[in-house]
């Protein structure tokens, strides 16, 4: 506040002083009435996963359109280790202002909780679900030299490898790691497991030949098989995914159950207000529901999908309930 003049009356700075206090009182009480209506005050944290994943580039590209909405930064913060359970715990024990925000999927709100024994949170009470975001597909993927074009050409090489097949996952209790032990378990092939700290880093193991195969989201692995330098072997869907028309289903190829599916959706701190919750929701919603926003998305080998919170709360509920694999429980509604 500007100094008074010095020779201003001591009656007239009361009375500046007890306005003062009354406006700052009044703003006070109208934040604590309305959280959302001051929202975002300062740059908003937003927790993703390691550089790259899935995760990393559905957080990014929200960010960006979020600040351009907000006209307030929204900063990816990167938490690659322990398939996500780090950044969870930042998230649950953040301040429940909405100024932490966390996009996630399947492998921590509901593959960690049943997996390990103990998790530093809670999936239902520690997080605030905002809106799911995307949708992506699950493929079986080598590298060319590998020499296999189909899952017929795969099965038999997996077959013939004396120890096993060597497979990379972004970390043990991922989709990319349980989508593997699922086929192996339903094809009677013997998978060795190779977990890394992050899907970056499951791809450099899989294009510079530590290991044979990987099991990774469409939007991972859109680039590199654009490129060229990873061939996609099949999607594990029921029908082809949008973003990736030409490539053959495991079903199209006469594999029936081999089924898996990721979704990632954008969570607040468990006890962030009902009015910041809708709010992020809102905006969240005009972006997705742009052409530019689907069409970018599907260039990145992502389905967009938009719900409310109750919407999302649901499924999150509902996917918590089912003990089982991530593949029954990650089925989603494309609503977008």
């Amino acid at each position: 506040m500007t100094a008074l003049p010095r020779t201003t009356p001591p009656f007239v700075a009361a009375i500046i002083a007890a306005i003062a206090a009354a406006l700052l009182g009044a703003s006070t009480a109208l934040h604590a009435a309305n959280p959302a209506a001051s929202y975002p005050m300062r740059p908003v944290r937003v927790i993703s996963g390691s550089p790259g994943s899935t995760a990393d580039i559905t957080a990014r590209f929200i960010g960006q359109k979020l600040s351009e909405r907000f006209k307030q930064q929204f900063v990816i913060d990167n938490r690659a280790s322990g398939g996500g359970i780090v950044g969870a715990e930042i998230v649950a024990n953040a301040p429940p202002d909405g100024h932490t925000l966390y996009v996630t999927g399947v492998n921590t709100q509901v593959s960690a909780p049943l997996l390990f024994k103990k998790v530093p949170f809670d999936p239902l009470k520690d997080f605030a679900p905002i809106s799911l975001i995307t949708n992506s597909g699950l493929l079986v993927v080598v590298i060319p030299s590998l020499g296999v074009n189909n899952m017929k050409e795969f099965v038999a090489y997996a077959r013939s490898r004396p120890h096993g097949l060597y497979y990379a996952s972004a970390s043990a209790g991922t989709s990319s790691h349980l989508t593997g032990e699922l086929l192996a378990q339903m094809l009677g092939l013997t998978f060795i497991h190779v977990p890394y700290k992050g899907a970056g880093f499951t791809l450099t193991a899989l294009m510079t030949g530590e290991v044979q195969a990987a099991f990774l989201s469409t939007t991972t692995t859109s680039g590199q098989i654009r490129a060229g330098k990873l061939k996609a072997i099949a999607l594990l869907n029921d029908k082809r995914f949008p973003g990736a028309p030409d490539i053959q289903t495991a079903l199209e190829q006469g594999f029936k159950g081999l089924e898996s599916y990721v979704w990632f959706g954008l969570y607040a701190p468990g006890k962030t207000p009902r009015t910041i919750i809708e709010k992020v929701n809102r905006e969240v919603g005009s972006v997705l529901k742009l052409p530019e926003t689907r069409d970018a998305m599907l260039a990145q080998g992502a389905e967009v999908v938009y719900t409310t919170p109750e919407e999302f709360d649901r499924l999150d509920r509902k996917s918590t309930r089912l003990n089982s694999s991530h593949t029954d429980i990650s089925r989603m509604p494309s609503s977008a």
